[in-house]
């Protein structure tokens, strides 16, 4: 791996900018070590894995913009999901980590949304800890796509992204920024999917939201099953406005998020939603960070998922009370439910209080489907594979309220019935 991602190869990169850092991020990347399961934020991962060493060592960045041919065959996935909305603002194909496409209404434009890519786009804020997979992004990110609203304008119409991953054995860097302008409006909703083969996705999502604004995302992610997925979202909510963050994992063979959610003005409030289900060999990993660093902040974590066959699933959790953190309501909880004795999940919620007048809770749940609610539909004639496929169901019920996008709604209860449907074909065949 570290041959195909040296410096040297930036000099033949004919779709990539020479931005500065972009060499010192490949030269860094190259010398730093893969993170290890014996550091707590990716224990329980398979990041040491004979497989996905052997996976990692076999990629090539993307270093051109994607062909004619393969824009076209991403076109059709792009209008599978446009077909789901009534109306949008706008919509962007990403195809391989490049913006290939940007097409925003005209009504809209006039009002103030703005996609413009930016070529020389890294991180507002770098981490203060960068692993390989930080760098490799700097590195190889052909730039962001950046939607933004501007003055005190309610865009009612979503802006839809679909990113699409198309080459075997490539990394690609995909790099989305939604910015919500003070007292402005915004909803955005990506799809995520990749094409069979092995490949490697490290996608950044920054979310702005300004003072007094209302920004909702949404993200489904249904890539093939052997793709891996290694993300970043970072947000930030200024006074008064509020953030919804949905994320819908259903595909890939390992997907990992990171989530850093600051609340950096009085007021600011954060609802962070996650709905998972895995099955076969399929593993979820989710860390997520919400931090309170203004007075009189809120912030809402709810998080369930579903272990089938011989899946799993690792959540980790901090709620962060800053010093200046005074009157934050905070509250944190993960819910899963294992339909298989091989299946497995990891649930760690903790909390880190600087400040003693606040009101947090944490929770956190690993059962299998509840005997009670099995028996009780078993008495009223209800099949064992239909009630726990009426259960499940209703297990994501409150995720799937929350989800800010009634088209992405619509689409996770059909991954949800797919998954299900699987489930009880599977077990057909096995009687």
């Amino acid at each position: 791996m570290n041959e195909r991602f040296s410096p040297d190869v930036l000099d033949s990169a004919a779709g990539l900018s020479a931005r500065s850092g972009r060499a010192d991020a490949a030269a860094a990347a190259v010398t730093t070590g893969l993170p290890t399961t014996e550091t707590e934020e990716w224990r329980y991962s398979p990041i040491s894995d004979s497989d996905f060493v052997e996976l990692l060592n076999g990629l090539s960045p993307v270093l051109a913009a994607p062909s004619a041919d393969a824009v076209e065959r991403a076109e059709q996935y792009r209008q599978t999901v446009l077909e789901r909305f009534e109306s949008i603002a706008a919509s962007v194909l990403i195809l391989d980590g490049y913006v290939v496409d940007v097409d925003v209404d005209p009504g809209w434009a006039a009002k103030g949304l703005k996609l413009e890519v930016d070529q020389d786009r890294w991180l507002a804020a770098e981490p203060s800890e960068p692993t390989k997979f930080d760098q490799l992004h700097q590195a190889f990110s052909p730039g962001a796509i950046v939607i933004q609203s501007s003055g005190q304008v309610a865009i009612t119409d979503p802006v839809v992204v679909v990113t699409h991953h198309e080459s075997p054995s490539t990394l690609s860097c995909p790099h989305l920024v939604v910015e919500a302008s003070e007292a402005g409006e915004l909803t955005v909703v990506e799809h995520q999917t990749s094409a069979a083969g092995a490949g490697l996705q490290l996608p950044i999502t920054e979310l702005v939201a300004g003072k007094a604004s209302r920004l909702r995302y949404t993200v489904v992610q249904e890539n093939s099953e052997d793709h891996v997925q290694i993300g970043r979202q970072l947000s930030s909510v200024d006074g008064q406005a509020s953030l919804t963050s949905g994320v819908a994992a259903f595909g890939g063979r390992y997907l990992r998020l990171r989530t850093d959610s600051r609340l950096i003005g009085r007021g600011a409030n954060a609802s962070l939603i996650a709905a998972y289900y895995g099955d076969g060999d399929q593993i979820h990993d989710f860390r997520t960070f919400q931090h309170h660093e203004a007075r009189d902040t809120r912030s809402d974590l709810l998080f369930k998922g579903t272990q089938d066959d011989r899946s799993g699933s690792i959540y980790t959790g901090l709620i962060h009370i800053h010093p200046d953190g005074a009157g934050t309501n905070a509250f944190q909880t993960n819910r899963n439910v294992k339909l298989s004795d091989e299946a497995w999940a990891w649930s760690v919620p903790n909390l880190e209080i600087e400040n003693n007048e606040v009101h947090c809770s944490h929770a956190s749940t690993v059962s299998p489907v509840d005997d009670d609610q099995r028996f009780y539909l078993h008495a009223r004639g209800v099949p064992p594979t239909a009630a726990d496929r009426l259960i499940v169901a209703g297990f994501y019920d409150e995720v799937l309220t929350r989800l800010p996008s009634e088209a992405a709604r619509q689409r996770v209860q059909e991954l949800i019935n797919t998954k299900l449907d699987r489930r009880i074909g599977n077990q057909a065949d096995e009687a």
